[in-house]
């Protein structure tokens, strides 16, 4: 009797270990968040260098007034890595090399 039981649910058993699990691939992966703790960069003031021609000058001087370490130009459609780097100054500019903006990270 047992052995007869056991031979009938021994199909339902292995079926159910070979279903996929679904819950996690409909799961929204989170956005990046910035790190805690105060930033190396900061894009107060670099307003007044947006609409000129992105040069190794206007990168140091960037820098200078961002308190930033390193710099990483962006252009439209650029491939870039989603790494948060508190002491990076991003600047975006055009396919022509004109600053369009400023970020950290």
């Amino acid at each position: 009797m047992i052995r007869n039981t056991l031979i009938a649910l021994a199909p339902a058993l292995f079926c159910g270990a070979c279903m996929q699990n679904t819950a996690d691939k409909d799961a929204a992966m989170p956005e990046p968040v910035p790190p805690l703790g105060k930033s190396a960069c900061s894009t107060e003031g670099l307003d007044s260098l947006t609409g000129q021609k992105g040069t190794p000058d206007l990168a140091a001087k960037a820098l200078r007034m961002s308190g930033a370490k390193t710099v990483r130009w962006r252009k439209p459609g650029m491939a870039v890595t989603m790494d948060y780097r508190t002491d990076r100054l991003n600047i975006d500019i055009t396919r022509d090399n004109m600053v369009t903006g400023f970020a950290c990270g």
